[in-house]
């Protein structure tokens, strides 16, 4: 949808909300879709693989250029960049008083993801400030734009670690021991990301912002088979995630007997098999995967001595999610044979719903650009999670083509991408201006 289609739709809105802005106050009047794509391009170069894709792991080389580009963005707005201990890293415009508006997503990707996945979220809302200061407008609190650290747990598991550790669902000395493939924990990770950005400052960890507003592609095909370009996101639905460690022995290939085998490999794929059948749903609502399989020592001729594997295990009923969780153990500990296991819980987040007045002012902006939009419940998880139980929260999407993502095919038009920093600024606007509740 053209600029010029949008600033007409926003000159005909009716009565409003006395927390409402005048039409000519919108900024969304003031986004630029070239600029807003021009950046996004600009920032899939780094960590760009060949295929058309990113690989940018969280705490590595490539997410530090990403903050240093954001800081040269940010700086050129006036907006002062400063990280946290656990390697939330903020653009923040000091205006106004109080708690601050927080708005942004994530810069790090999968091994091969996408060019929009959480990073448009951070873009989106570095737009939307600066379309509002194109516009005039004088906030009457201070604005941050966030980019929250591993969100998508690819390096260091679980995900959302930043977003977790300030929001205080988890402590920070839980997370920097975690250890990556190679070996390195987050704690030298964050050492590292730090001695890259000489130039950011480190502020306090935490806060209780004044509400928290993130934009998100899709990740599935609803809203673009509806084709509508805004989903208003009702909630998010539970996941449970564990590491399971199963221990066996060594043995050779050639010499050893079945009886005296404790493949551990072989118990993994049991458990692996027991788990899908107790975890089976007709219905299709219940989510199980096994993502990641590691094996050891990953040998041709040796019988494995260990096997480490993950669990994601997702579904909207809370109730029902934390009981499907409790089958997890027993399930692999009867399948264990004559190996050990150890069953972890690395994360127990249920189903969330977002507050009804944030999921109206998202409404209430997209209608007024001339929008068609229809709410939907995220099947993926996102930082808002953990914003969520600290201020008032709320999510949008775009359409993802296909429904394609955490895949270097990953797409998203243009338009649809303007669309929804249109709303995104407007809606910003709104709660920066706004002296009552979000």
């Amino acid at each position: 949808m053209s600029a010029a289609v949008l600033a007409g739709a926003s000159s005909l809105m009716t009565e409003q909300p006395s927390n409402e802005l005048r039409s000519n106050e919108l900024p969304s009047r003031r986004v630029s879709q070239q600029r807003l794509v021009g950046r996004l391009m600009e920032m899939a170069r780094i960590g760009a693989t060949v295929s058309g894709g990113v690989d940018r792991a969280a705490l590595s080389a490539e997410d530090a250029a990403a903050q240093a580009l954001m800081a040269q963005w940010g700086a050129s707005l006036g907006l002062r960049a400063t990280r946290d201990a656990a390697g939330n890293f903020f653009l923040r415009w000091e205006a106004g008083a109080g708690a601050p508006l927080v708005s942004g997503s994530h810069l790090d990707s999968q091994p091969t993801g996408g060019r929009y996945d959480g990073v448009f979220g951070v873009i989106a809302a570095l737009e939307a400030v600066q379309a509002m200061q194109e516009t005039g407008l004088a906030p009457r609190r201070p604005v941050e734009i966030v980019a929250w650290m591993n969100e998508e747990g690819s390096r260091f598991a679980p995900g959302m670690m930043g977003a977790a550790v300030y929001g205080g669902a988890r402590a920070l000395a839980d997370i920097l021991p975690v250890r990556d493939q190679a070996g390195i924990s987050v704690e030298a990770a964050l050492a590292s990301t730090a001695a890259a950005l000489p130039g950011i400052a480190t502020r306090p960890l935490g806060g209780t912002p004044y509400a928290y507003v993130e934009a998100h592609i899709e990740q599935g095909p609803e809203l673009e088979r509806a084709h509508c370009p805004i989903g208003i996101v009702s909630g998010i639905q539970g996941k449970h995630t564990f590491r399971v460690t199963v221990r066996g022995e060594a043995a050779h290939a050639g010499t050893s007997t079945r009886a005296e085998r404790r493949d551990a490999l072989l118990a993994a794929t049991a458990m692996v098999q027991a788990l899908a059948r107790v975890l089976h749903d007709e219905a299709d609502v219940t989510k199980f995967t096994v993502g990641r399989f590691d094996v050891t020592p990953s040998a041709p001729s040796v019988v494995a001595s260990q096997v480490i594997f993950s669990v994601d295990l997702r579904h909207p009923d809370s109730q029902e999610l934390r009981r499907l969780s409790a089958l997890v153990a027993p399930a692999c500990e009867a399948a264990a044979g004559p190996c050990e296991v150890e069953v972890s819980r690395l994360s127990a987040a249920d189903s969330l719903a977002f507050p009804a007045a944030m999921r109206a002012r998202l409404r209430a902006a997209a209608d007024r650009l001339g929008l068609a939009h229809r709410d939907l419940l995220s099947a993926a998880g996102h930082d808002a999670r953990y914003l969520h139980p600290i201020c008032p929260s709320a999510m949008l999407f775009v359409p993802s083509r296909d429904g394609v993502t955490h895949n270097e095919a990953e797409f998203t038009e243009p338009a649809d991408l303007y669309a929804g920093a249109c709303v995104l600024a407007d809606v910003l606007a709104e709660l920066a201006m706004s002296t009552g509740q979000p």
